[in-house]
């Protein structure tokens, strides 16, 4: 056996605590923001209280004094000792509960944790309006710890509350004292930890670190390469965040990463240097690859392992160029899309962004036809969800399929001979129909029919205004400007004998409307409110043909059986959509 390269350090809780709030105890940079709910926190606590062990703490011997993150948001006194390998998230929180302190969570926010105990039922919840205002609650335990009142003045004043609400006798105060005491002495609560010698190197820590976690908060592959990043190119994984947390904050005359579409987070657009840097979607190969191991002699090689990390950096430059993000995101606009609530898979805009670069950097597509093809790209992988299962198995391929690709020309023309392949007659009237068989308020067939009626300029269903218009999600009111409405009514249907929420709810039951309209219709049958609507359509600039056309409405539907109307309509809304497609500059 080799030499051990940790020792077993036993710590009550009070004195982790007291060492983190001095900053003995800190967060290296391999370790990521704080990502458990308020839930979970109540679990750990009340695991605690009944006795129960919550698992080893690792932690690693800090020689260098730099690259880490303290625990909470206040400045410490002294470079940390010790740095958190595994126990980040009870840590901070028995931290960020103990000392009432807030804590950087991972939308990039600072927020507190508030924890209520009930004494009687020595009960954990996660505090909320209703628990404050009830005396048989602390609604927040961290001012058991804050020092602000002694221990006996504060169940003093506990009980005094409780007592103005009902009685208490002397037994229950007692039981209360003690149910309140066992609380207090968490601060006792022993933790064993193994600390890492300081000897160990920081991809030694890199590595304990990916093999520890395959129990709490789940790591993925990307996880893994970030990891290395904060080893190896610390300040890449900051670029990384530092655009993530500008892309959830609007600005006032200042350019940033800001849009209506995506906040991304820092693996995804991992994802995308990854794909540019290394024509790479398994993020498994490129841990090994930035690892720079040698499969064959299981070697590693510091020369190679810079090489790699310098192309990765030259990669992530482009990804996070503000002016290649919004050119991007303007694609999404050219194919139809307004906004997020649009985007149905994350990971498609991601990897059709890895591509745009591609197309741009490596290849120097003009940038109008560039546009337009990752416009096709967009529309066709979101509506098809080429990228919904095994992602990376089909980025992957998609990338190889452009390896032998020598020009601009070509470049376009393999991504449209791609499009073609699958955009047969037989889709269009056959797969796509049938994919529309569903009640699921949010797929990717009903987003490319919003799309498509942007697209085609189509104003919502009996009004003057586009849908385009009404999409837009600059617009935000207490009432969405456009609803989903149901043109067989849900309450007109159950009277006809259909109340399954599969039928009622079809995606070919529903229309892009005003609210208000939406409203006025109420449960009437389309038969009874289609006349009213007619007439106003006379004095109307759009034909009730053009508008049939657009929210594609068989003839004479309002009279038609409900299940024949919703096939026929199918059908329509494929036509729609196709036609939508061909909008952008089709590729024959």
């Amino acid at each position: 056996m080799g030499a051990t390269l940790f020792k077993e350090v036993s710590y009550s809780l009070g004195k982790l605590i007291e060492d983190i709030d001095l900053g003995e105890i800190a967060l290296p940079d391999i370790q990521r923001f704080f990502v458990w709910n308020a839930a979970k926190v109540r679990d750990l606590f009340d695991s605690m209280y009944k006795g129960f062990p919550v698992g080893y703490l690792l932690f690693w011997a800090n020689v260098s004094g730099g690259g880490i993150r303290q625990i909470g948001d206040g400045s410490k006194q002294r470079v940390a000792r010790l740095l958190i390998v595994d126990g980040q998230q009870r840590l901070t929180s028995l931290y960020a509960v103990l000392k009432g302190r807030p804590v950087l969570k991972e939308d990039y926010t600072h927020g507190r944790i508030n924890i209520a105990f009930q004494p009687k039922e020595a009960r954990f919840e996660v505090a909320d309006a209703a628990i404050r205002c009830d005396p048989e609650f602390i609604s927040n335990i961290s001012d058991l710890w804050s020092g602000e009142r002694s221990r006996n003045r504060f169940v003093r004043d506990f009980i005094g509350r409780l007592r103005a609400s009902r009685e208490v006798d002397e037994d229950e105060e007692d039981r209360l004292n003690e149910q309140i005491d066992q609380l207090y002495d968490l601060q006792n609560y022993p933790f064993t930890a193994l600390e890492l010698s300081p000897s160990v190197t920081e991809e030694e820590v890199s590595d304990v670190f990916v093999r520890i976690n395959s129990k709490g908060v789940t790591l993925s592959q990307a996880d893994f390469i970030l990891t290395l990043m904060s080893v190896f190119w610390d300040e890449g994984r900051a670029d990384l965040e530092r655009f993530c947390r500008a892309a959830r904050k609007p600005t006032q005359g200042e350019a940033s990463a800001f849009n209506h579409f995506i906040e991304p987070e820092p693996d995804q657009l991992l994802r995308a240097a990854v794909a540019l840097a290394f024509r790479r979607a398994r993020l498994e190969h490129v841990y090994s690859l930035l690892r720079s191991k040698d499969l064959e002699t299981r070697t590693y090689s510091e020369e190679r392992r810079d090489q790699q990390f310098a192309q990765l950096e030259q990669a992530q430059a482009i990804v996070l160029d503000l002016t290649n993000w919004h050119e991007f995101l303007k694609t999404l606009v050219r194919a139809g899309f307004r906004g997020r609530k649009m985007v149905t898979s994350n990971t498609t805009l991601i990897y059709c962004y890895a591509l745009y670069l591609i197309g741009k950097r490596d290849y120097s597509v003009d940038a109008f036809k560039l546009r337009n093809v990752i416009a096709r790209w967009f529309f066709f992988s979101a509506l098809t969800g080429r990228y919904t299962n095994s992602p990376e198995s089909s980025m992957e391929e998609d990338l190889a399929g452009i390896r032998n690709v020598a020009s601009a020309e070509s470049f376009v023309e393999h991504l449209d001979s791609i499009i073609r392949g699958t955009f047969t007659d037989d889709y269009w009237h056959t797969t796509l129909p049938t994919d529309l068989v569903t009640s699921s308020a949010r797929t990717p067939q009903l987003s490319a029919y919003h799309a498509s009626l942007n697209l085609l300029d189509a104003k919502a269903l009996f009004s003057e205004l586009k849908v385009s218009e009404l999409l837009d999600p600059a617009l935000q009111a207490n009432k969405a400007p456009l609803e989903r409405h149901h043109l067989f009514p849900r309450n007109y249907l159950k009277q006809i004998g259909i109340t399954e929420i599969r039928e009622t709810n079809q995606i070919a039951n529903f229309a892009l409307i005003e609210w208000v309209d939406n409203i006025n219709i109420s449960d009437d049958p389309p038969a009874t409110y289609i006349p009213k609507y007619l007439a106003r359509q006379d004095s109307s600039s759009v034909s009730y043909d053009q508008m049939s056309y657009w929210h594609a409405l068989p003839t004479d539907w309002e009279n038609l059986e409900y299940s024949e109307f919703l096939e026929q309509r199918r059908a329509l809304i494929a036509s729609a959509i196709k036609d939508g497609f061909a909008t952008l500059n089709p590729v024959t």
